[in-house]
């Protein structure tokens, strides 16, 4: 027989931790069944309001039709009240019995008295009398109610007055009977509208939840066109045929996509372009760097170092211009427009100083007015074309070069100018295209910066403006003009 294994040195053996079980969490209510719940809500609230009003005015008219009928009987028993040798004699009527028989079930009471109260005939309950009036007695019919019994009973007194030679004075008919009928009546008014009203309820119910159905019909197709797309397909979610609410919200969900897939777009152009420009720099520096390490003569290893210097210079230009353009883009689709005087973008970007660096011969000046030149835009991007302008006037133009903003009717303009004759027509059409340069480009332009500033164009609804003034060449950002309003004070 095998022996058991001895515990362990480190102590007792440990036991798994207890892992809690899994709760699926449940899923919401649908749309559906949240509409049909407050259809129901409000039928039943609706149902209790009706069956209550049924029920008091189903006992109101059977407490009306009875009360009727016991008037009428008593007042036959009344009627037959007449005085023989000084007394008061009573003839029950059969008509008084025959109208309290329209309640068979119900128990009577009937009592007439003459004098102090004297039994004449009938039943001998005296608890049951009619609360005192106020102001005396009435010739008029009282009713109350009161317990025959032990049962809960409805009651009209009748007073018939004599004065004749041998009897002068009141007598009284009490009739009664109990409630048995008055409650019957009551309940059936109230179910023979109850009954209808639950079966038009339910028909209603029936008529919401097909109703809702359809309702939700295109919403369950477009959640099905959506579900069946490629995580990549972007594209518009036609609108055509479906309901105003339904169009509010897919057109709001198309702009949200528009917007992303431009980012998308965004990202895409800047994978595609990193990887198609940075690699001919890389590889040309690298070969650069490997003959420089194997070059015995000082001389020739100063030139290629030099030019080392220059492709670095050349490949941290197009980086700036491509991260400058990814974020650009990005910012036209999430930073809120504000306004923005295109006057103090001009002062900034010479305020800034980036010409004394890239050309220190270049003589720059600042044409701004008075007036305010107001834009809505995002501060950050329309600088960064401004920016771009100037770089591409000093890289490309001729001394002197001037920067300026100004109003023309509905447009603002910030626009660069220098002394050159500018680029030819044929060139001008394809600039702003993503690396398109001219054949007196310098080996570090990357052909992004008019780019930029097409893309700050299209992001504000905005266009690019080439001039030929006298004397120059010119080029503008033109973008709507905001409302003076907006200015700081």
């Amino acid at each position: 027989m095998a022996e058991p294994a001895p515990p362990s040195a480190s102590g007792p053996p440990r036991v798994p931790p207890k892992v809690p079980p899994s709760h699926t969490p449940s899923l919401p209510p649908s749309l559906a069944s949240r509409v049909l719940k407050a259809v129901l809500l409000i039928l039943l609230a609706g149902g209790l309001l009706v069956a209550g009003a049924t029920l008091y005015n189903g006992r109101l008219a059977a407490r009306q039709s009875y009360d009727r009928i016991l008037l009428g009987a008593a007042r036959d028993i009344a009627g037959s009240i007449h005085i023989q040798s000084g007394r008061p004699i009573v003839d029950l009527p059969v008509s008084a019995f025959e109208l309290l028989a329209q309640a068979p079930e119900d128990r009577i009471h009937y009592a007439v008295r003459g004098p102090g109260n004297t039994l004449i005939t009938g039943l001998d309950e005296t608890d049951i009398a009619p609360p005192a009036r106020r102001g005396g007695a009435s010739s008029g019919p009282e009713f109350f109610d009161a317990r025959l019994n032990g049962e809960p009973a409805r009651f009209v007194r009748v007073t018939r007055r004599f004065a004749e030679r041998d009897f002068s004075g009141s007598i009284s008919v009490t009739v009664g009977q109990t409630l048995r009928a008055r409650q019957a009546m009551a309940l059936g008014l109230t179910l023979d509208t109850v009954l209808p009203m639950l079966l038009a309820g339910l028909a209603l119910l029936v008529m919401s939840w097909l109703v809702t159905r359809s309702a939700l019909r295109p919403l369950e197709a477009m959640s099905e066109d959506l579900a069946a797309r490629d995580p990549y397909d972007l594209t518009p979610v036609p609108t055509e045929g479906l309901p105003r609410e339904l169009t509010v919200m897919l057109e709001a969900m198309n702009r949200f996509m528009g917007r992303l897939d431009r980012q998308m777009e965004g990202m895409r152009h800047l994978i595609s372009d990193a990887a198609h420009q940075l690699r001919t720099p890389v590889a040309a520096i690298r070969v650069q760097a490997e003959a420089m390490q194997d070059q015995p003569d000082d001389a020739l290893r100063a030139r290629a170092l030099t030019r080392l210097l220059t492709r670095t210079r050349s490949l941290g230009s197009l980086l700036d211009q491509l991260l400058s353009r990814a974020l650009v883009s990005h910012r036209s689709e999430s930073v809120p427009r504000a306004p923005l005087d295109l006057r103090e973008v001009a002062l900034e970007v010479v305020e800034r100083g980036d010409h004394e660096l890239l050309a220190p011969e270049a003589e720059l000046r600042l044409e701004i007015g008075e007036e305010p030149v107001m834009v809505r835009a995002d501060a950050f991007s329309v600088g960064e074309a401004a920016k771009n302008l100037l770089v591409n006037a000093l890289k490309h133009g001729a001394s002197p070069i001037a920067i300026g903003a100004e109003l023309r009717g509905t447009e603002a303009a910030l626009w660069v100018m220098d002394a050159g004759a500018g680029p030819a027509p044929e060139i001008a059409a394809r600039l702003g295209q993503r690396f398109e340069r001219s054949t007196a480009s310098h080996e570090d332009s990357a052909g992004l910066g008019l780019a930029i500033v097409a893309s700050v164009a299209a992001a504000f609804g905005g266009r690019i403006a080439l001039e030929y003034p006298g004397g120059g060449f010119r080029i503008a950002l033109l973008l709507p003009a905001a409302p003076q309003e907006d200015a700081p004070e």
